[in-house]
């Protein structure tokens, strides 16, 4: 996409916000297991990682504020309802199944081959879902 000064997005990046229960406890999961960078920490509630290019912002329940009067930020009540997942694109996905699985990750089942696609699926400690992927086209 062509960039002008028209353009909203100019020199911006994309953020995702999870709710997380226990910032420790995500912390941990996303630090060690994951190997996101910490980019920074804000007053024990909430953690700004660097993952793979991209921005994640873990934060703990809240409710309303001024500029979001209705939104309330909650862990979800079903880890098997999903309205959004990551996706991670990998080289080699029986070894980094095994990479990660030594690293503590749950995974949901051990990696199954489709076609010349081979992915399996875990979740970080508040449910959100996980994808490794290894396309062999």
């Amino acid at each position: 996409m062509k960039t002008n000064d028209n353009d909203p997005f100019k020199d911006s990046a994309i953020t995702t916000i999870l709710v997380v229960s226990d910032i420790l406890k995500s912390k941990d999961f996303y630090v060690d297991v994951l190997g996101a960078k910490i980019f920074r920490e804000y007053g024990g509630d909430s953690l700004v990682l660097e993952f793979l290019g991209n921005w994640i912002l873990l934060v703990t329940p809240g409710g309303p504020t001024e500029d979001k009067p209705e939104i309330h930020f909650a862990v979800t009540a079903n880890t098997n309802i999903v309205s959004h997942s990551y996706t991670i694109r990998v080289k080699d996905c029986k070894r980094s199944y095994q990479i990660l699985k030594e690293r503590g990750a749950d995974f949901i089942t051990p990696p199954f081959i489709r076609g010349a696609e081979s992915r399996c699926f875990f979740r970080d400690p508040d449910g959100h879902l996980f994808e490794i992927s290894e396309f062999r086209g």
